[in-house]
């Protein structure tokens, strides 16, 4: 349930310490590894800057705070980096290498490990195959039905192990209308590029959704089913080597992590909706199901998929309210694809069917 402000706010950094733009510079050498790549290619994200170096990944965290998040400290970041490996070690256990610190000694040289003062903290990966990706075998039309089956059987795994949520069953059903009023007050701007007669319609039948559904909603903590999952189940986080790999989980706020398994699981099918796999998802919540030996909850399964997909248009267009945003012609074609998505998801469900 991640919800991306209009900005993040800087920290105040040492004077002494080289600045994030010296760092990322000193980061996007080749030289500056020891492993001595070919080259180096570097990606942004709001909270983080990667650094594709041959077949290792470093991901240097930025120092801001958000609402949701504060990296505004060495501390702070460090402490990150740590629990990034740690979460990320229960699907990824050979992929995330550890924490690797960036130092600075005399004349201002910085090193990876090296004698000077430690100035910041990086998550150490593998690099993954990008062919071997969900997103792009689903683009590619290569995937086969037992790539299905064996990531079913890696999720229902996972989730019968993973540790239950310890939410209260009225704030874990509270957060679904919290997000939803966010939903309503980004989404129904008029300076955004959307369908403003069909966007309040959509909303407000959610709205009907939720309250119909809030008991059952609590009903899936008081029944144990609420549990510390992923938090960001993409089809770009899901590589299908030997064994299966899920990475880049949620590690900066417990909070949304604590998820119903069914949650997560509309979530990916809402992202694969989206590259042109519609049936996907429903497969999924079946077929997890049956390894987690119970009955899909369907109606709660059209539910979240239909909340995250709006969601995620609101997400797409709050871009736009950054004050110099990434691809401004991107979001606001996504977020009407999303709309789209969770349209299908509400016209989808019949009420009376449990």
């Amino acid at each position: 349930m991640e919800s991306i402000p209009p900005s993040g706010t800087p920290a105040t950094g040492d004077a002494d310490s080289p600045s994030t733009a010296e760092k990322v510079r000193f980061l996007s050498a080749p030289d500056s590894y020891p492993h001595a790549p070919a080259s180096v290619a570097v990606l942004e994200t709001h909270m983080s800057y990667v650094f594709l170096a041959g077949d290792k990944v470093y991901k240097l965290k930025k120092p801001v705070r958000y609402p949701f998040l504060d990296f505004s400290t060495i501390d702070a970041r460090e402490h990150n980096c740590r629990e990034e490996v740690r979460l990320n070690r229960r699907l990824a256990a050979d992929v995330y290498l550890g924490v690797a610190p960036l130092t600075c000694g005399p004349m201002r040289r910085m090193a990876l490990g090296g004698e000077g003062a430690v100035v910041d903290w990086l998550v150490e990966m593998r690099r993954l195959p990008r062919e071997a990706m969900l997103d792009r075998l689903i683009a590619e039309d290569r995937l086969s039905a037992a790539q299905i089956d064996a990531l079913c059987d890696t999720l229902g795994k996972f989730y019968r192990g993973v540790e239950r949520s310890s939410i209260s069953a009225e704030d874990y059903a509270l957060r679904f209308f919290r997000e939803q009023e966010k939903n309503r007050d980004v989404l129904t701007r008029r300076d955004f590029a959307l369908d403003h007669g069909r966007t309040p319609v959509l909303l407000d039948i959610l709205d009907a959704r939720l309250a119909a559904s809030r008991s059952e909603l609590q009903e899936r903590v008081f029944q144990g089913q609420v549990v510390d999952g992923h938090g960001d189940l993409r089809p770009e986080h899901i590589c299908f080597r030997d064994p299966i790999v899920i990475f880049d989980c949620l590690e900066f706020n417990a909070e949304l992590r604590q998820v119903d398994p069914f949650d997560e699981l509309a979530y990916l099918g809402v992202e694969c909706a989206l590259l042109g796999a519609k049936t996907f998802g429903a497969a999924l919540v079946d077929k997890v199901a049956q390894r987690l030996s119970c009955d899909p909850p369907r109606r709660l399964a059209s539910l979240y998929a239909a909340w995250r997909a709006v969601l995620r248009a609101r997400q797409s267009v709050a871009h736009l309210l950054d004050d110099a945003p990434r691809e401004p012609r991107k979001w606001e074609p996504l977020a009407t694809r999303y709309l789209n998505v969770a349209q299908s998801a509400l016209a989808a469900d019949n009420p009376t069917r449990r």
